[in-house]
């Protein structure tokens, strides 16, 4: 008797642990220093630096790269992993062409103030959105939206919120609550999780075409999890299997060509 006891207490206590910490345990904050930015301005003079003010008034930091044209320009806004500082993908920019590129580091990420949290990203990506879209050189009828593995919840929430034409999704899931019962089987994941991001009962609501860039060896996204979302999309939709892991299937073959072949239609 005593043993189950003590079997109870530790596995509550660990469960009390886990609810406490789960922050923690989603988001992985990757701050900038201020030489790595001094760099980035050297070498992307033409990346412009861009504040946006969130509801709260937390400042949101990242980076506008746009072609060299004239006129307004369509854009990808991009939402990254949850252990991703966006400004990697600045030297990438060229392979969306005639596109721009919205880069926003997440709260507490890059040069971003803040603590992150999911009502927060929500916030912050309609924030994002309602930016770009007022602005002068950005043709607001040609907006596609692009999350990577966590980001790909917060683009959905922004697809089903505000007007694109478009969603890229990168690793995606259906659930945080899914990838939680998947990596702690021995937890009550549904009745702890508070940052869910639940991409699933959004999806049927979102009409605008998809484009799911899965990899073919993912170890923390299980594949049912990105089909069931995929699945009850509400518009059409196209998946493509890349080579490579959860975090390196941009190097694959097929990754760029997907995303370029996906622009091109709008």
């Amino acid at each position: 008797m005593k043993f189950f006891t003590a079997l109870t207490i530790g596995f509550l206590c660990i469960t009390a642990l886990i609810y406490l910490l789960q922050k923690s345990l989603i988001f992985f904050p990757v701050k900038m220093g201020d030489s790595t930015l001094q760099a980035i301005k050297k070498e992307f003079p033409d990346a412009e630096e861009i504040t946006i003010a969130s509801p709260d008034n937390t400042a949101l930091r990242g980076w506008l790269v746009k072609p060299a044209v004239t006129g307004k320009v369509p854009l990808v806004i991009y939402f990254g992993g949850n252990a991703e500082e966006v400004s990697w993908l600045i030297s990438e920019a060229h392979r969306f062409k005639s596109w721009g590129f919205c880069l926003m580091n997440y709260r507490g990420y890059g040069l971003s103030e803040g603590s992150p949290g999911e009502k927060e990203l929500y916030s912050d990506a309609l924030s994002i959105y309602d930016y770009c879209v007022k602005r002068g050189d950005i043709d607001k009828q040609r907006i596609v939206v692009m999350g990577r593995s966590l980001g790909s919840g917060v683009a959905t929430y922004l697809a089903q919120n505000r007007a694109v034409k478009g969603a890229i999704l990168i690793c995606p899931f259906d659930s945080l609550v899914s990838i939680g019962k998947k990596h702690y089987p021995f937890l009550p994941v549904s009745l702890l999780l508070k940052h869910r991001f639940d991409s699933a009962s959004r999806a049927p609501s979102i009409k605008t075409p998809l484009l799911a860039l899965l990899a073919a060896s993912d170890e923390i996204v299980p594949r049912e999890s990105s089909m069931r979302l995929i699945e009850q999309w509400g518009g059409p939709h196209s998946v493509k299997i890349i080579e490579g892991s959860h975090n390196t299937l941009q190097e694959y073959a097929g990754y760029w060509e997907s995303i370029r072949e996906f622009l091109a239609q709008y």
